[in-house]
């Protein structure tokens, strides 16, 4: 395996395609994800650069058996979601660079053509692409139901959504809408995030704030539902709180419009969704007929837990540091590495 590069190099721009994963502890998919990344049918070279931030499960095992993989090793305390990114960029010699989270495994080999394709200057000319994910097998249905829906409101199948701002200036709700994007799977120009646009340093959503910066610049991104990882985050159901907690609060910061949502609200979300999930397992032909009665037991729980931790975080306020840490799910497991 080659070794690390200096972080304060600029690589050299050798390469077609830089694939970008970081990783902390991400035994569980990464040896998957790596190898699918490695036998895709792109025409053009592709470097897959790790950037590891402490893991100490078998996650640099399963790196260090593909002698392919670039690796680049940080401490944890020097993890961040934006800025380990942007220094991904800088170590990176693809003129394009995709990422990809630990856990996105791509559903077929031709998920990197489909995903740096709308880049191309010539054609759709977007400077920054999102890719589909699609349920894992087991994800509970609310993440299951909720993952199908944001991303057939992104554009329908079997053709390339672009997205720009228009003549006129939107407004923050439909800047909003505009702004949707995914680091779990996605593609930018390299010089793009080194010159012009670069992620903000932000300890949660930074791909929202990329998108909203680019777009409101004036610049194209593309929706590409043939570039489809499969992907859902495996969460307990009381972590699932937290990071609707942690991802109401990070879209308060990049400048979303969140209403403080009302307690009467609330309540009648919560009961809406437990009976639209309750019809949609009811008919869900993935479940069987066991699956489907321990699925009605426990989506009402789902909900309230969905809820609440969006109740908190549109009221929560932004300055309020102690609570907000104690409340998130990022803090908490940043506590349990044992970094500041």
């Amino acid at each position: 395996m080659n070794q690390s590069r200096a972080a304060a190099e600029l690589a050299a721009t050798t390469r077609d395609v830089t694939v970008i994963v970081p990783t902390f502890n991400g035994e569980t998919y990464l040896a998957e994800v790596l190898d699918r990344v490695a036998d895709q049918d792109f025409d053009g070279t592709v470097e897959i650069l790790v950037i590891d931030s402490g893991s100490t499960d078998a996650t640099l095992t399963i790196v260090h058996a593909r002698p392919g993989v670039q690796l680049h090793e940080i401490a944890n305390s020097e993890f961040g979601h934006g800025k380990t990114r942007n220094l991904g960029a800088r170590l990176a010699r693809g003129r394009i660079v995709a990422f990809l989270t630990q856990d996105a495994i791509p559903a077929h080999a031709r998920w990197l053509t489909e995903l740096t394709g709308p880049l191309d200057p010539e054609g759709l000319d977007a400077v920054a692409v999102l890719g589909k994910q699609v349920p894992r097998p087991g994800c509970f249905p609310m993440m299951k139901y909720d993952i199908r829906g944001v991303f057939a409101h992104l554009g329908p199948d079997g053709g390339v959504t672009v997205v720009a701002k228009g003549a006129t200036e939107p407004t923050d709700e439909q800047l909003d809408g505009l702004a949707f994007y995914s680091d779990v799977n996605s593609a930018t120009r390299r010089d793009f995030l080194l010159n012009v646009i670069p992620y903000r340093d932000l300890p949660y959503s930074e791909d929202f704030a990329f998108a909203r910066d680019l777009i409101t610049a004036g610049y194209r991104k593309a929706y590409a539902p043939e570039a489809a990882v499969i992907h859902s985050n495996d969460l307990t159901l009381r972590e699932f709180g937290k990071r609707i907690f942690d991802e109401t609060i990070a879209r308060r910061r990049v400048g979303e419009n969140v209403p403080p949502l009302r307690r009467g609200t609330q309540l009648a979300r919560t009961g809406y969704g437990i009976l639209r999930d309750g019809v949609r397992i009811l008919a869900d032909a993935d479940y069987r007929p066991a699956t489907k009665l321990r699925w009605l037991v426990l989506n009402p729980l789902y909900q309230i837990v969905h809820w609440q931790g969006y109740y908190r975080g549109s009221r929560m306020p932004l300055d309020d540091h102690r609570s907000i840490a104690r409340l998130s799910l990022e803090s908490e497991r940043t506590r349990a590495t044992g970094t500041p």
